[in-house]
C-alpha cells in the first residue's frame, strides 16, 4: 500500500465525496465511501462482493434492498444524536431514497457469508463510556463484533471531547495470536468547527510507518498496520471518528495489543474518573 493518508476531498469520486475500495487502499478487506445526495433523489447501486452498514450522517433516507424497506430516522449531524442504520449483504441491490439533503457513510468489508438485511434503532445502538480522566471518549458500537451480526465486518463511532485523548494507550491489531487478530482499519475524521482540528498518530517498531498528522473535517486515514493512536482533539473542537475493520480470520472479534512502554496507561486511565461531558450524545436529536 502506498496511501495511507487521504485529506478531505482527495479520494473523492464521480458519486462519493471518499471513495475508498479495498483495491484502492491496496489491501483486502475493508472500505469506505461518503454520498452526499441531494434532496428528494435516489442512489442505487449493488453491493458485489461486500457486505455494508448503512450509516446515515446527517439526514433521513430509506434503503430498499430484496423485499425490506427500511426508513432510517437518522440525525441532524454526528455531534447531535446516535444513529439508527442498515445492514445489507453482499450480491444485494440496494436503492436509496431522500427527502432533505443527505450525508450517508457506506462501510464496507469483502465477505463470503450471506446475512439476511437489517435495522438496527438508534435506541438500540450500545453506547459505551470508555477510560477516564482526559483520556475518557464515547464509543457507538452500533457494528461491534460483540452487538450485531457481519461475516466480517466490524464498525463503530467515537466521540473525543474538545482537550482529551483517545485510541489511547497506542494499540495494534496486524496479526493473529492469542491476544490479537489481524483487521484492516480505516479512520473517517470529523471535527467540530469549521477551523477545527486534532492529531493522530500510527508507527511500526521496525520504523516504516512514523505517522503524526494534523487531522481535520472530512480526513481519512488508513491504517494498514502497526501502533495506531493516540487521537488527540484540540480545545475548542469535539472530536468524530468513524472507525471500520476487517481481516482474514474466521474470528469475527476485535482483540489488540497494547504498545508495551505505554501498556499501563490502559489500568490508570480506567482508575480516574470518568469526563463528566460523556455521553455527549443519544438516540435522540
Amino acid at each position: 500500500m502506498t496511501r495511507r493518508f487521504y485529506p478531505s476531498g482527495t479520494s473523492r469520486s464521480a458519486t462519493a465525496t471518499v471513495d475508498i475500495t479495498a483495491r484502492k487502499a491496496g489491501w483486502r478487506y475493508c472500505g469506505l465511501s461518503i454520498l452526499d445526495l441531494a434532496p428528494e433523489s435516489t442512489h442505487e447501486f449493488a453491493t458485489g462482493s461486500t457486505e455494508m452498514a448503512i450509516l446515515p450522517l446527517s439526514g433521513s433516507l430509506t434503503v430498499e434492498v430484496e423485499a425490506h424497506s427500511f426508513h432510517l430516522e437518522g440525525r441532524d449531524g454526528i455531534f447531535d444524536a446516535v444513529t439508527d442504520f442498515v445492514y445489507v449483504p453482499v450480491d444485494a441491490e440496494v436503492r436509496i431514497t431522500t427527502r432533505a439533503p443527505l450525508r450517508v457513510a457506506l462501510c464496507m468489508a469483502e465477505a463470503k457469508r450471506r446475512i439476511d438485511p437489517y435495522r438496527v434503532a438508534a435506541a438500540d445502538v450500545k453506547v459505551e463510556v470508555r477510560g477516564g480522566g482526559a483520556g475518557t471518549r464515547q464509543i457507538n458500537n452500533f457494528l461491534s463484533a460483540d452487538v450485531a451480526d457481519a461475516d466480517k465486518l466490524i464498525a463503530v463511532e467515537v466521540l473525543t471531547p474538545e482537550g482529551n485523548w483517545s485510541s489511547y494507550p497506542p494499540h495494534k491489531h496486524d496479526e493473529t495470536t492469542e491476544t490479537e487478530i489481524e483487521l484492516e482499519e480505516i479512520y473517517y475524521f470529523g471535527i467540530d468547527g469549521s477551523d477545527g482540528f486534532g492529531f493522530f498518530s500510527c508507527h511500526t517498531s521496525d520504523g516504516e510507518i512514523d505517522d503524526t498528522l494534523t487531522v481535520h473535517d472530512g480526513d481519512v486515514y488508513l491504517v494498514p498496520r502497526g501502533f495506531h493512536g493516540p487521537a488527540a482533539a484540540a480545545p475548542g473542537h469535539t472530536m468524530y471518528y468513524l472507525n471500520v475493520m476487517a481481516g482474514p480470520s474466521t474470528e469475527r472479534e476485535w482483540r489488540f495489543c497494547d504498545e508495551p512502554e505505554h501498556a499501563w496507561v490502559r489500568a490508570a486511565l480506567e482508575e480516574l474518573p470518568p469526563d463528566p461531558r460523556l455521553p455527549m450524545t443519544a438516540a435522540t436529536n
